[in-house]
């Protein structure tokens, strides 16, 4: 059951994006096992006294209906860590050989763990859309229509252009003014050292980084049986090929690329998923959750060593 919840060929089927958050969020939900350990639970822990500059939302009405004190609950798995997601909007993220392209898978991702963040974790939630610039930027925010403004901001990024990490992460640095999640999702079409190069100083301000590696699965394991022009989105190149050099040169690159880019970005301490468009979305929401604990006890850390 859980799984036709998070099946892109399901998901691509409802029309609108905040329904598909909301489905994938949902049902991700309904079957984790409410557990601590993990930093995945919403059960409720405690109160604590409302302090000012604190979200009434959280406020227990029904309680200050019958002490007039003022106190917020704390849920299990709080702890305020602001995700900023970057999503690559390249002409390379429109392929696909089944019904969901790149582009709109990374867009149930995006939606969903915004949705996560905003809706069920009441943490910020920011989007910067890009290609070779800087397509827009919405800052991190917990305000009223935050959710609304993400949302739309997926439904407006179209596939144009060529990938340059290096403008929209010099951007984003600009902007990062404190530690938090950053996931960058992308094809990541690109050498990977030019990539953790350009992605690597976002560590320096110590915030969690991970990479989800979208891809098609016939880009991994492509299927010819005879010869192809090979046609590369953004640049407009081809290659003749015949189906023996995709089942030997083909593959032995494209292994090493993802080779390199799972050694490379684990040495410089950020996370790396590969994901296909076939598969469904749990695994990236669990790397999220857990990335989300990891960074509230650091968080948690820090604040102890002021005290």
């Amino acid at each position: 059951m859980l799984q036709r919840f998070l099946d892109p060929a399901v998901l691509h089927g409802i029309s609108s994006l905040d329904l598909v958050a909301k489905t994938v969020v949902d049902g991700f939900v309904s079957g984790l096992h409410r557990s601590p350990d993990f930093g995945f639970s919403l059960e409720f822990a405690e109160y604590r006294a409302y302090s000012p500059g604190d979200d009434l939302r959280h406020v227990d009405w029904n309680l200050f209906a019958r002490t007039e004190r003022c106190y917020l609950k704390w849920y299990r798995g709080e702890t305020n860590s602001q995700l900023t997601l970057l999503l690559d909007a390249s002409n390379s993220m429109k392929f696909t050989s089944h019904a969901v392209n790149k582009m709109d898978y990374a867009r149930y991702l995006a939606a969903s763990l915004i949705y996560l963040s905003l809706h069920n974790q009441h943490d910020p939630a920011g989007l910067i859309v890009f290609d070779d610039e800087v397509r827009n930027y919405i800052r991190p925010s917990t305000r009223q229509g935050q959710l609304y403004r993400l949302l739309a901001g997926l439904e407006q990024a179209e596939p144009a252009a060529r990938t340059d990490f290096a403008k929209p992460l010099k951007h984003f640095q600009e902007f990062l003014r404190r530690r938090g999640i950053v996931i960058v999702i992308s094809d990541f079409y690109e050498q990977p050292e030019t990539i953790v190069r350009a992605i690597e100083p976002l560590r320096f301000h110590g915030s969690e980084v991970v990479l989800f590696h979208i891809l098609d699965p016939k880009e991994i394991y492509p299927e010819m049986k005879g010869p192809a022009i090979l046609v590369d989105l953004e640049t407009d190149q081809k290659l003749e090929v015949i189906p023996d050099y995709v089942k030997t040169q083909y593959r032995a690159k494209m292994d090493q690329h993802l080779e390199e880019m799972r050694d490379r970005t684990q040495t410089a301490g950020m996370g790396y998923h590969l994901l296909t468009t076939d598969k469904p979305l749990d695994r990236a929401l669990t790397e999220y959750l857990s990335l989300r604990q990891s960074a509230g006890r650091i968080a948690g850390h820090a604040v102890a060593g002021r005290a």
